[in-house]
């Protein structure tokens, strides 16, 4: 199926289902998707398989001037973010300077639209590094994915690079305290001949377990929504995400549905 790149390091605002008006921020390059996952669901597509020249991020300063331009632009025009997230063409919490660019992201926002949250959408496997965990600690919305329990799920869906441990990224979730938003993309149907469903009963309560144990602020169930890079996925009717939210609320915890 289409799917579609970023080409701008700043994007938008555009309307999110689960955020609001949101202000994009993309880490990784305009014209490819850089991920330590190749999501079967990705609106990116899939991670390129050769790359012919070295990838080149964007520079902390040009960052930050980028989007000092666009949110005095909004001021102007009175038209102010609800959140400047940061998401892109694969995962932000790469980038070599990501906890100096939410400084200075935090810098312009108190400056610029006070009002506005500041998120970060990421896969959870950059978590081993401290410096990550203190970006992640400083803004409003850390959101962080956890599609299964079980790691041959997410090797299915998620296709993470050959290192990952879910017992790991489990760990490192648990670091947060709580202050931590957990992300579930909830799908059925099959790829390269697997069946592929983690919305069955072993799924859902194996799911529920772990997402007690992280004891997160909150939790985002969402389904397929845009096309995805591998054919034959079926998303989730809204009752379905419906009935495992109030699974997940049963814990006493907070939860939202973007169908």
């Amino acid at each position: 199926m289409a799917t579609f790149l970023f080409d701008q390091i700043i994007f938008g605002p555009v309307k999110s289902r689960r955020l609001g008006v949101s202000l994009g921020v993309n880490l990784l390059p305009t014209d490819s998707k850089v991920c330590s996952f190749d999501c079967i669901y990705c609106e990116c597509g899939w991670n390129p398989k050769k790359r012919e020249k070295k990838v080149v991020l964007p520079a902390r300063s040009e960052v930050r001037q980028r989007m000092e331009e666009k949110l005095a632009q909004m001021v102007l025009e009175n038209n102010l973010p609800d959140v400047i997230t940061f998401a892109g063409n694969g995962e932000p919490t790469l980038h070599p300077e990501f906890l100096g660019i939410i400084d200075d992201t935090i810098e312009l926002r108190n400056r610029l639209t006070p009002r506005a949250r500041i998120a970060v959408l990421s896969n959870a496997t950059m978590l081993h590094k401290p410096d990550v965990i203190i970006a992640l600690l400083k803004v409003e919305d850390n959101i962080q994915k956890l599609d299964s329990a079980f790691e041959e799920t997410i090797r299915k869906m998620d296709c993470p690079a050959s290192h990952f441990k879910l017992a790991d990224v489990v760990k490192n979730l648990k670091l947060f305290n709580g202050q931590v938003i957990i992300q579930t993309m909830f799908l059925r149907g099959t790829y390269k001949g697997e069946i592929i469903d983690n919305s069955t009963k072993e799924e859902i309560t194996a799911w529920l377990k772990l997402i007690a144990d992280i004891k997160p602020s909150q939790v985002m169930i969402y389904t397929i929504d845009r096309d995805t890079p591998a054919t034959g996925l079926e998303k989730l009717k809204i009752d379905e995400l419906h009935q495992i939210a109030d699974q997940v609320r049963a814990l006493g915890l907070q939860v939202q549905v973007s169908g």
